[in-house]
């Protein structure tokens, strides 16, 4: 970590620093809102250099100089907690810290996607998701209601014009329910693996800077350069559709798109499209392409990766399959 620690981060330096058996005696001590706000630190801490661990703990210089750095992580985080908190406590703690940011309930759930909020709340009682509503911010309540079912919502908007106070203990109880059943949930499944977040990202690179910087990577990690390799779907990738997937696509995607996209493409490619055209159509496209000139590679870069969206959204809605390329499992 470079530059200056802010306040949590020299708190959670030092916490670390301290090991777990000085650090669980300092929990003890400190009220539920300290402990998670420690945590969260803690937790997003990442790597600390030994000169910042000697500037934050000056009275320990002798003993942390030695020690190197430090790495703040969530597991360095949870074994800590354990120390002094009840296991059910703990695990709390690490979801909220995983889930969306915010202090409280409602300010992690006005961070959730519209959609995926609104996918869960379609489940619940209307007066749950009245409750929810009154409760976070009005655009986020308003984009939520949108994507509700339309006699639900009604249902929803009623109990809200009709809503009093709600009691502490009713509106603890929803709280608790989003927190165990929702929150939780949401925070185990947006653990993605990194090599599949890096895919997607290489996947909008152009190609001058997927080279760079994939070439680059090789030389620091092999493996992990392969692997992102492995999770990326490229143009020349369309090769794994079968023919009624390539006539599906090629009626959605324009066709001044198709003609830049193959200008840069393979010959097999080249040829699996033209196989599944007419034969009048196949030929009007080969003259497109002769026609076409000299073009830049950015344009078709931008093409291809359109193409590859198309696939991608076509494949999602289970009108296309792709084969995997190691065997013959159908993958959507």
């Amino acid at each position: 970590m470079s530059g200056s620690l802010t306040g949590p981060q020299k708190a959670a330096t030092l916490m670390l620093a301290l090991g777990e058996a000085q650090a669980a005696r300092v929990f003890a001590q400190l009220h539920e809102d300290e402990i998670r706000d420690l945590s969260l630190a803690m937790s997003a801490l990442g790597t600390v250099s030994a000169a910042q661990v000697e500037e934050v703990a000056k009275d320990f210089t002798a003993q942390l100089g030695q020690s190197g750095h430090l790495v703040g992580s969530y597991e360095s985080t949870e074994r800590l907690l354990l120390k002094t908190l009840p296991k059910e406590r703990v695990a709390q703690i690490m979801e909220e810290i995983r889930g969306p940011a915010g202090r409280t309930m409602w300010d992690k759930l006005g961070n959730v996607n519209e959609a995926v909020l609104a996918n869960y709340l379609k489940n619940e009682y209307p007066q749950t998701v009245s409750v929810v509503l009154s409760k976070v911010r009005p655009d986020h309540a308003a984009r939520v209601l949108a994507l509700l079912p339309e006699g639900f919502a009604m249902e929803v908007v009623m109990r809200m014009l009709r809503m009093e106070t709600v009691q502490k203990e009713a509106l603890d109880g929803v709280e608790r329910t989003l927190r165990m059943e929702f929150m939780s949930n949401l925070a185990r499944g947006s653990r993605r693996d990194a090599h599949e977040v890096m895919a997607e990202i290489f996947n909008n690179l152009d190609r001058a800077a997927e080279t760079r910087i994939l070439t680059a990577l090789e030389e620091r990690s092999r493996e992990s350069a392969e692997r992102i390799r492995a999770l990326m779907f490229t143009f020349d990738d369309l090769q794994r559709l079968d023919g009624a997937g390539i006539q599906v696509l090629l009626r959605a995607v324009p066709k001044d798109r198709l003609t830049l996209a193959l200008k840069g493409a393979s010959e097999p490619l080249r040829d699996l499209f033209f196989r599944n055209l007419s034969e009048r159509a196949s030929k009007l496209l080969k003259d497109d392409l002769a026609a076409l000139g000299p073009v830049k590679l950015r344009d078709v870069d931008d093409a291809q990766a359109q193409i590859v969206a198309q696939a991608k959204d076509l494949a999602a809605q289970g009108q296309i399959q792709m084969t995997d390329g190691r065997d013959d499992e159908m993958v959507a």
